[in-house]
């Protein structure tokens, strides 16, 4: 079985960044992808960003690029979203995803097994 803690949420003003953390434990077998999706009230899940664990590739959403990074810690199965420049259509729970298998889609819910329990990030206009 494999847990993942996100942390780092909050409340935040436009424009302002804020830094996401997710750790992953437990049985974390394979080359895993792991990745930040978000969900707002009322709509579905979407993908952010993801990072590949053997080679580094990452992969952005277009509402993403240019204003978030998604980075790894090699020393540990973590990962960190750095937001910057804040909008108030970024407000949703946040949530980190994780997969053993290296390829394949990378923005589809239904390809990751593991999720955590999500951080609200709120930015007020």
């Amino acid at each position: 079985q494999v847990h993942l803690l996100e942390s780092g949420g909050g409340l935040v003003q436009t424009g302002d960044s804020l830094r996401l953390s997710c750790a992953a434990s437990g049985r974390t077998v394979g080359s895993p992808v792991m990745a930040w999706f978000r969900q707002a009230p009322g709509k579905g899940r979407e993908f952010v960003a993801g990072i590949r664990w053997s080679d580094g590739n990452r992969n952005y959403a277009d509402s993403a690029k240019g204003r978030f990074t998604i980075s790894k810690d090699s020393a540990k199965i973590s990962i960190d979203l750095q937001m910057t420049s804040l909008k108030p259509e970024d407000t949703a729970t946040y949530y980190c995803a994780l997969r053993s298998t290296p390829f394949g889609n990378w923005v589809e819910v239904r390809m990751y097994p593991y999720w955590g329990q999500g951080t609200q990030v709120t930015v007020s206009s």
